[in-house]
């Protein structure tokens, strides 16, 4: 006996406030995308550059979770039949990863800084740079509207674009130390510190998103105290065989086997198998799907339950 719970009104009302987030946040990243890239030329700064860069990435990151999200409203079919909604932690995957090849490639150019540092236009560097802040502070403003804290696919790209706002701020202090200091060597150096943060974020949303592709059980789920719960439920002997797991951000699904009392007749299950869901939406878990054993056999194994 198996049934299934679906609870998608919050999912749907994050998943279009994310979508509108994420166009917004794409086209001011794209506009000034443009802007920094030719700043950086200009002014031969690698932290510029560097930022630039990062920005391409968040304008990239920014259109594949945009278009996740897009993927991820087609109806489930014959072939999907939990629709497409993976493709928001596949674009997690891919972000996570951009993340960590944009850090490595901002440190070899870092190296190379440091033992050629090229002459800077400090005063240009900081007047895109000054610039490049006031678009990312408006830009992880309007994602922070959306679901950055559950939804992996938001947060790999929210933190390509915090990634890059701790770049415009280690830009001015890079360009402030040229001007003032004549600290040459604050232009590699800023772009290192970004590319440690860079690191650092991308390899969580990464460790995340390929957990919830193995599978594993999600981290807002307590599976000891989520068995305990069960356990609890008058009726219910035993509970085995549980498996749980993220279809996407925010979509947890569980199955397991449930003993009841050989005595309980199918309405009295039921009633179980509805107070089990209930308490299952109290742990975090939209979807259920429970098979039903009885305790009691006869002699040649087929269940005995009480169907009257």
């Amino acid at each position: 006996m198996s049934d299934h719970h679906h609870n998608h009104g919050h999912h749907d009302h994050t998943h279009g406030a994310n979508k509108k987030a994420l166009t917004i946040s794409l086209i001011l990243i794209g506009v000034f995308m443009i802007v920094e890239v030719i700043g950086g030329i200009v002014t031969n700064s690698l932290a510029l550059l560097s930022d630039a860069g990062h920005m391409l990435s968040d304008a990239f990151s920014l259109l594949i979770a945009l278009l996740a999200f897009k993927f991820g409203e087609k109806k489930a079919d014959k072939a999907r039949t939990f629709g497409y909604k993976r493709f928001e932690i596949l674009a997690a995957v891919f972000n996570g990863a951009t993340l960590i090849i944009i850090a490595i490639a901002i440190f070899i150019g870092a190296i190379n800084r440091f033992i050629n540092p090229p002459e800077v236009a400090s005063t240009g560097m900081l007047v895109i740079a000054i610039m490049g802040l006031i678009v990312n502070l408006i830009v992880a403003k309007i994602l922070m509207s959306g679901d950055t804290h559950d939804n992996l696919n938001m947060r790999g790209a929210f933190l390509h674009v915090l990634g890059d706002l701790f770049g415009s701020v280690a830009a001015i202090v890079a360009a402030l130390s040229i001007m003032f200091l004549d600290w040459g060597f604050m232009d590699p150096l800023a772009s290192v510190i970004v590319a440690v943060i860079i690191t650092v974020s991308g390899w969580r949303v990464l460790r995340q998103s390929l957990h919830v592709l193995m599978e594993g059980v999600p981290h807002d789920v307590n599976l000891n105290h989520l068995l305990e719960e069960v356990r609890t439920v008058d009726g219910v002997e035993d509970i085995h065989h549980v498996h749980i797991w993220s279809i996407t951000s925010g979509f947890n699904a569980m199955s397991g086997h449930i003993v009841v009392n050989g005595s309980l007749n199918v309405h009295e299950t039921q009633a179980i198998i509805n107070d089990i869901e209930e308490k299952m939406k109290d742990s975090n878990i939209s979807h259920v799907t429970l098979q039903v054993e009885c305790k009691h056999h006869h002699h040649n194994g087929q269940i005995l339950c009480n169907d009257e």
